[in-house]
């Protein structure tokens, strides 16, 4: 079984992981986010070339599957299930998210947000997440909170979301896991 760390097409990504959890570890702790007790589904990634991408899809085909491919916000996204986690903090993805270059350019090519499920009403989403949220955090400088609803061509389950970022990371709040939305988009909302 090929582990995700040992894939060459994906050894940026493998290397750029302790990066990542590092600054995630640092934005909760700015924000005041007791991480520990909440449900994060997946982990998801940026690049501003197409063929980064396509590198990285080549890379994860090897060590997992294809469990979605979508057109969202007017670009492709993939999600693979790997085989072998990725594990950041206490938190072990097996789903990634693997969006093609949009319009806007990130700081850094690599791993950018992990997305954890708030299950309730999607209409409150906004009201709990920020109840996890310190004040004090929030008001910081360079603290950002933006709420979007991103919604894939075959999607049937509205799904909001809030996202605060330090312009290094970000933390998205969902009502749903990845995984319910992709069974939407096939008519199956039982996942």
């Amino acid at each position: 079984m090929t582990h995700w760390q040992t894939v060459p097409e994906l050894h940026d990504i493998s290397a750029d992981l302790p990066r990542f959890t590092e600054a995630l570890t640092e934005l909760a702790t700015r924000l005041g986010l007791d991480i520990a007790p909440l449900s994060a589904d997946h982990i998801s990634l940026r690049c501003h070339q197409n063929a980064t991408a396509e590198r990285w899809r080549k890379g994860f085909e090897q060590c997992g599957e294809l469990l979605s491919e979508n057109i969202i916000n007017g670009r492709p996204i993939c999600l693979f299930k790997l085989r072998q986690p990725v594990s950041v903090a206490h938190w072990q993805f097996t789903v990634v998210e693997l969006p093609w270059p949009g319009e806007k350019r990130y700081p850094h090519e690599g791993w950018e947000h992990i997305e954890i499920v708030l299950p309730g009403e999607p209409q409150t989403l906004n009201a709990r997440a920020l109840a996890l949220l310190a004040d004090d955090g929030l008001s910081q400088p360079g603290i950002v909170v933006k709420t979007s609803s991103p919604k894939g061509e075959r999607e049937r389950l509205p799904n909001p979301t809030l996202a605060v970022t330090d312009g290094r990371v970000t933390i998205k709040f969902h009502p749903w896991s990845i995984e319910a939305i992709v069974a939407s988009e096939a008519g199956d909302a039982t996942m």
